[in-house]
């Protein structure tokens, strides 16, 4: 454990312009040196370092100190953006402000306005906490030169974070709308470190523009256009928010689609920054959709839908006889399935090839996901591309139709939000539902088809949170020098270690490991959350047309595949 500099302490809480975190800061101090080795060990942590800018911008526990997410840190980050956006564009540069409805979301929201007037900028800011997928769409339909949504996503209550895209005149081709990627995040941070203090910084005491409803209203009318009119009758459907700000877009969202038959979930439906009914607010988490399973069973509803707090992911779970509960919630991966065989057939004919020769309308997905979106691609004449993981390289794929990663996020309708949009996802699945649905099937059925037609490709994760970090990258070291020998009784035979980059791919802190029967495990960092995380993948050819003696098969090896990797791991 660092020692905590005293002296670093009292400059900082000089400079600290918020008067929580300052008097938070001086009890911590005074509890130190009065002997508290509680209070020391955390002044420590709070001061070993800064809380790094980097691609996801910025993310972390709330508190004061450095290395937490708090006023001082968001006003230099603020400064190190706007002074980058001053290089490329010059006085004069936008940017559009988002905010969700966690603790201080607003402030940090509006000290970066302050800072991008005092800049020579201008800043347009939400006039309330709304979803992350409308700042995305607002930077291009305003448009602004940058966008900052203030979200931590489906982090615990106590975190909170900053994201960054750029468009307009500050960045142009496919990733103009996207979030940033390197180098521009290594000149947000540079320019961050080069910030002398918070007192240094100059801040604007008005000037902002606070933006109306039509930019909501615009998104709304659009995520509408993107599925059929009329209504859609015969399909009931539970809806959660879980304690984030999209629900109220959600249920407006589905009812312009034409689905009137909707159930909220009513203990997740209004924001709330302590997330009372879940540990984790992320859809993902085991238990987080209890409420909604519940209520479904009552309503005996058809789907559930759900987003994660700022409502740029979507999850969904279907009615299933065969499992405890008779509700089955689908991985990420059969969403994305099921949504690309969508695009698929909406795009048929329009593409041609893989990887950097993909051209045309294109399929795309991380290398952490499914690799089934490549077949279904190829089977329909549209071309694919895998992307490194992050919706960061997917949404700036050169001619994007639809784009995922297993993680929950869908990217539906890039040339508008090119970011994963939970909302416009709930939209597009729900339609493929009803369709199914009036055709006397189901979502389960179609991923039964796909299984007939491509093998069943079933996947799952092996996630080890830690509260070292350190081990994370132990393990990493651990599988670089020892390797996997073999996974589930079939032989490694190929080893890519993504630290190196390829023609497709940039490099990245990865390691895929291949076998002999074609099963598929990605291990990497987590770029958000103190995690290693390994995406477990396992092919198996349906025999006889018995896709559920599949299924059995594929569970038995994806438990085995888990097993070897924690052993080879060692942490």
């Amino acid at each position: 454990m660092t020692v905590y500099d005293a002296a670093a302490v009292r400059t900082w809480i000089a400079d600290d312009p918020d008067e929580v975190t300052r008097e938070e800061l001086t009890r911590l101090l005074a509890d130190a040196e009065s002997g508290s080795t509680k209070a020391a060990e955390d002044l420590s942590d709070r001061f070993d370092g800064v809380l790094e800018f980097g691609t996801a911008g910025l993310r972390g526990h709330l508190g004061g100190g450095p290395r937490r997410m708090n006023r001082s840190v968001v006003i230099k980050a603020a400064a190190g953006l706007m002074a980058v956006l001053t290089a490329r564009v010059g006085e004069g540069f936008t940017v559009v402000i988002g905010f969700d409805a966690r603790y201080n979301s607003h402030r940090f929201a509006l000290d970066t306005a302050a800072v991008a007037e005092a800049a020579g900028g201008h800043a347009l800011i939400f006039p309330r906490p709304l979803p992350t997928p409308v700042t995305a769409f607002a930077l291009r339909h305003i448009p602004c030169d940058a966008a900052v949504m203030v979200t931590a996503s489906h982090n615990p209550a106590e975190d909170n974070g900053y994201k960054v895209y750029l468009g307009g005149r500050a960045v142009t081709g496919s990733g103009q709308g996207s979030q940033i990627v390197p180098p521009v995040d290594a000149e947000i941070f540079a320019a961050i470190q080069a910030v002398p203090s918070v007192a240094s910084v100059p801040r604007a005491e008005s000037g902002w523009e606070t933006l109306g409803d039509d930019i909501l209203e615009a998104y709304l009318a659009r995520a509408a256009s993107l599925v059929p009119k009329g209504p859609k009758d015969g399909l009931r459907i539970v809806l959660t928010s879980m304690h984030g700000v999209g629900g109220d877009p959600a249920l407006t969202a589905l009812h312009r689609a034409g689905f009137d038959d909707v159930h909220i979930v009513p203990e997740q439906h209004e924001p709330d920054p302590d997330f009372p009914t879940v540990r984790f607010p992320n859809p993902e988490e085991p238990g987080a959709l209890d409420l909604s399973m519940a209520l479904a069973r009552k309503v005996n509803a058809d789907l559930i839908l759900a987003n994660d707090p700022d409502a740029d992911r979507c999850s969904a779970a279907v009615p299933d006889p065969t499992v405890a509960g008779n509700w089955r919630q689908l991985t990420g991966d059969e969403v994305g399935e099921l949504l690309g065989l969508q695009a698929a057939r909406e795009h048929e004919g329009e593409g041609t090839g893989t990887g950097t020769a993909a051209s045309g309308a294109v399929l795309a997905n991380s290398i952490v996901s499914s690799r089934l979106l490549a077949k279904i691609a190829a089977a329909h004449h549209v071309a694919y591309r895998p992307t490194l993981t992050g919706f960061k390289w997917i949404s700036r794929v050169d001619g994007l139709v639809f784009g995922y990663e297993e993680a929950l996020g869908y990217c539906v309708d890039p040339s508008h939000v090119r970011d994963k949009d939970g909302i416009s996802a709930c939209l597009k699945l729900a339609t493929l539902a009803w369709d199914l649905k009036s055709a006397g099937s189901s979502l389960l059925e179609q991923l039964d088809v796909l299984a007939l037609d491509y093998g069943l490709h079933a996947t799952s994760p092996l996630t080890i949170r830690v509260e070292n970090v350190e081990l994370i990258a132990e393990g990493m070291a651990n599988l670089r020098a020892h390797g996997v020998p073999s996974l589930a009784g079939s032989e490694v035979v190929e080893t890519t270690d993504l630290s190196e980059g390829s023609p497709e791919l940039p490099p990245t802190d990865g390691l895929i490991f291949r076998t002999a029967a074609d099963d598929r495990v990605v291990a990497r960092p987590s770029g958000t959350e103190p995690k290693l995380k390994c995406y477990c993948e396992v092919i198996v050819p349906v025999e006889g047309g018995n896709v559920a003696a599949a299924r059995s098969v594929a569970a038995a090896r994806l438990d085995a595949v888990k097993t070897d990797m924690r052993a080879a791991l060692g942490i």
